[in-house]
């Protein structure tokens, strides 16, 4: 993987990461499904990197796939960097934030418009920031 603008050694990492946190953005775990809140999460708002707090998508690009994770068919302009997964005998395309390079989870072609994209993320990997109210 390539050099990120966001650089920690593992020991800092395991730090300011919870265990879960850990393991998914820095080991490329992933969540049980249906167990973050986040993934019912309705309020206007924004849903940043749990690892550095790099905004990634907004409540606006978030729909209910029925994965049991949160699904969002857009993130923000060049949030998100890829990689091909090749893990468990099938050919995936892997997103990670951008700034650290945090593992968030994958992106199909199965998605709603105006995209057609689903970004299925660990809900973990993602802190949510409500809109201000007015």
């Amino acid at each position: 993987m390539t050099d990120f603008p966001v650089n920690k050694t593992d020991e800092e990492w395991r730090t300011i990461l919870t265990s879960e946190q850990y393991q998914i953005l820095r080991k490329h775990a992933t969540e049980r499904p249906g167990s973050c809140a986040l993934n019912t999460e309705k309020r206007a708002g924004t849903f940043s990197c749990a690892g550095c707090g790099q905004p990634l998508f907004t409540n606006d690009t978030k729909f209910e796939s029925g994965t049991g994770w949160p699904s969002f068919h857009a993130p923000h302009p060049g949030a998100i960097a890829t990689t091909t997964d090749r893990a468990y005998g099938m050919t995936r395309t892997e997103v990670h934030c951008s700034q650290c390079g945090g593992h968030l989870g994958h992106v199909f072609p199965d998605g709603p418009p105006p995209t057609g994209q689903r970004y299925c993320i660990n809900g973990a990997a993602l802190n949510f920031v409500p809109k201000a109210q007015a």
